[in-house]
């Protein structure tokens, strides 16, 4: 067991088994929140969607109980991390959808920009879900060179998809497991 040691006494062994490491600021307790974003080339822009993990930085996104829309945030700190994702979308020129996650520190109000997902994911299927807004949909007809403007909101056949739904609405995911599947592995280990 190594001996405690400063930072760069600790990155100095480390990189003498490898050729570069990786050091992350420690965000433990913090707030995991995250904005589903869809984009068009015309620059039109919405959130779809933000979501807020009920366990604190640590615990992966695909372990933890997500609600949507956040529970916990004030109006500031939603509207201001709505802000920051439309401007870090706009920013890195990404057309369709996306999945931007932070880290919010509960008391500072500090944050961080954890990732950016310029694709579908599991989130953004929740989303649809919630919302009823056709993520997947839209983020093909952005990526085949459509505007926002143009294609037309299946929810309510009246406006279009550049208009963010409202938040009439709560979803809660919950994980689940298959422990059956670990009480078969543990058989064949002969613990069980």
């Amino acid at each position: 067991m190594p001996r405690p040691g400063g930072l760069r006494e600790r990155a100095s062994g480390a990189l003498s088994h490898a050729p570069q490491i990786l050091i992350e600021e420690y965000l433990s307790g913090w707030k995991e929140i995250e904005y589903e974003v869809a984009r068009d080339a015309f620059d039109n822009c919405i959130t779809v969607c933000n979501m807020e993990n009920l366990d604190p930085m640590g615990i992966h996104t695909g372990e933890s109980i997500v609600v949507a829309p956040s529970q916990t945030l004030t109006n500031r700190e939603y509207h201001r991390l709505r802000e920051i994702a439309i401007a870090v979308v706009r920013h890195l020129g990404i057309v369709g959808e996306c999945n931007i996650q932070y880290a919010l520190d509960p008391k500072s109000h500090d944050y961080r920009v954890i990732e950016v997902n310029a694709r579908l994911s599991r989130s953004s299927a929740l989303a649809s879900k919630a919302t009823g807004y056709p993520l997947a949909f839209v983020a093909a007809k952005l990526a085949l060179g459509h505007s926002m403007t143009s294609i037309p909101n299946k929810v309510n056949e009246v406006t279009t998809a550049c208009f963010e739904p409202a938040l009439d609405y709560i979803v809660v995911k919950v994980p689940r497991w298959d422990l059956k599947k670990f009480r078969r592995v543990s058989t064949r280990l002969g613990s069980g």
